[in-house]
Formats: C-alpha cells, structure tokens, sequence
C-alpha cells in the first residue's frame, strides 16, 4: 500500500545516544589514574577519590574524553582495578619485567605503557574476573587509544604472557591447548 502524500510525516525520533562502553571507560580512567598515581606520587586511595569526583560520570557541560573525563566509567570496576594494580604492584611489576625482552628494563617502559600494564595485569589476577580474552582485547582497545605506533601489538603480546602466568588453566581451555 503506497503512502498518501497527503498524510502527516510521521514523528522524527531523536537519534539514538551512542552505545556506551562502561566497563571500557573504567580501564581507560584505571590506566589514567595510575599513570597519575605514579608521576604525582599520589596514594591509589586519593587517586581513586579525586576521580570519583571529579573525572567520573556525567556532568553537564564538564566535557568528556578529550577533556580528561571520563563519564560512563563503572566506577566499581574502576576502583577495584587501580586498588588491585596498586596494592599488588610489586608481584605485576615483576611479573612485567619478566615479561619483557632482555635488552629491554622495565624502567624503559613509557609511563602510561606501564600504567596500561599494571591495570591489565591487575585484571588478569582477579578471582572471577571477566575471561582473559575479554580482558585482552579491552586493554588493545584502550591501547589504541593511547598510541598509534607499535605500543599495541606490544600489550597485545605482553598481556598475553601475563594471562599466560597469572591464569593458565583458563588460558589453554580458551585456546583449546593443553596446560603445560
């Protein structure tokens, strides 16, 4: 049945609002916070804190990514992330390190590379914690967004021998590999 030029246009939706990512936007402000953590030499409690109220969540007019916020960030997952990456530091920072290629020492690794580690890491480590696949590909996300050189391949390799390590059960069930 054609439709009659005469009759009223029908209503115009407002457009969708983009799918939001909430559980991307907390890794993305994880990473953020502990890079300032570490250049600050700030606690992750007061990290955590100044984020929560002022880099979290949506507020009118406070802008978004590119103003340094955050706004459909889980928070739960966000905090739980820089605790774990900051209370178990040392164990990921060595774990990073054994990680790296020989030639290559830890303290080499850019700022926000290491930040970027730790909280993947910290995630890999976590009792119940989302599959490590799952918890790879968000890290390469967030990669992405941080660099646009050869830092991703880079995550993608060095979360992949952390998931190795910290989970290997579930990795080689993942794979379909047996566990060595």
């Amino acid at each position: 049945m054609a439709a009659n030029p005469s009759d009223p246009q029908p209503a115009r939706q407002k457009p969708a609002r983009p799918q939001t990512r909430p559980r991307t936007g907390a890794r993305v402000a994880a990473v953020q916070a502990l890079f300032q953590s570490e250049q600050a030499e700030e606690s992750g409690e007061t990290v955590i804190d100044q984020f929560t109220r002022h880099r979290l969540g949506a507020v009118p007019d406070a802008g978004g990514f590119e103003d340094g916020r955050v706004p459909d960030a889980h928070v739960p997952l966000f905090a739980s992330i820089v605790r774990a990456a900051v209370r178990d530091q040392d164990q990921i920072d060595a774990l990073i390190a054994a990680s790296l290629p020989a030639d290559w020492p830890f303290d080499r690794l850019d700022p926000v590379l290491r930040a970027l580690l730790r909280a993947g890491a910290a995630e890999l480590r976590m009792e119940n914690g989302p599959p490590i696949r799952v918890v790879i590909n968000e890290y390469l996300d967030v990669a992405h967004g941080f660099f646009t050189g050869d830092e991703p391949r880079m995550v993608n390799g060095m979360l992949d021998a952390l998931a190795r390590r910290a989970r290997p059960a579930e990795f080689g069930a993942a794979a379909g590999e047996p566990v060595s």
